[in-house]
């Protein structure tokens, strides 16, 4: 009995050392992984934009040269750091979300009539929205893709329940009605570490500048100036 309590006592550190483990690997490596393969993919997007072409420049939902497959705009949230700016990709799988923030197939896209909405994660893989709730309204969010940048002004917050799928609808909050602005929308998980709720921000395009006209302040700024 008591080398069965002792065998028995060992497979429990045994276990607790390999969950312990995958803790680690699910909240620290995968950032390192993610923000190392995110970090690539925006100088990518980058080099992609700075000479675009018919045969080179990302689309929704396509691959360009070495980067992920959708990967097609680079955003930038001024308020998370003067160097955020994290790729965006088409789609919100656990795949896609590993690589970046994802937008929702099916919503407006960048400058488009209607719901341009994001998801990213905050905790794991890059958490590239683990400072949602520190955005304040007219906080600007910026979306570079191969045609130019679209500006949003943060207009809100509010927190729901997972299945309430109307904050990305083409008029938020509002199923069915017919949009007649451009907004955007994130969502990421609440509270951190949780699926529990989701903490939603929402945002009005405010400006919109083509590519041949130079980037807006706030896309320079989080460059460094450059």
């Amino acid at each position: 009995m008591r080398r069965a309590v002792g065998v028995f006592g060992e497979l429990l550190v045994t276990l607790g050392l390999l969950v312990l483990l995958f803790v680690v690997w699910q909240v620290w490596w995968t950032d390192v992984e993610s923000d190392r393969a995110q970090t690539a993919t925006v100088s990518s997007l980058s080099r992609e934009f700075s000479s675009p072409s018919p045969s080179t420049a990302p689309v929704a939902g396509a691959a360009a040269s070495d980067l992920p497959a959708g990967a097609f705009a680079i955003v930038r949230i001024p308020r998370f750091g003067a160097d955020y700016a994290r790729p965006l990709v088409e789609g919100t799988s656990a795949k896609e979300l590993a690589e970046g923030l994802g937008h929702y197939s099916g919503t407006a896209g960048p400058g488009e009539v209607g719901n341009f909405a994001i998801a990213g994660h905050r905790t794991t893989y890059g958490k590239p929205l683990a400072q949602i709730d520190t955005l304040r309204a007219g906080d600007r969010i910026v979306v570079e893709t191969a045609a130019g940048w679209t500006v949003y002004a943060v207009s809100g917050h509010e927190i729901v329940r997972p299945w309430q799928g109307e904050v990305i609808a083409p008029v938020p909050g509002r199923p069915g009605a017919t949009p007649t602005k451009a907004v955007l929308t994130l969502t990421s998980c609440h509270p951190k570490f949780s699926a529990k709720q989701r903490w939603i921000v929402h945002a009005d395009l405010v400006e919109e500048r083509p590519r041949a006209q130079g980037p807006p302040s706030e896309a320079v700024s989080t460059q460094g100036g450059s």
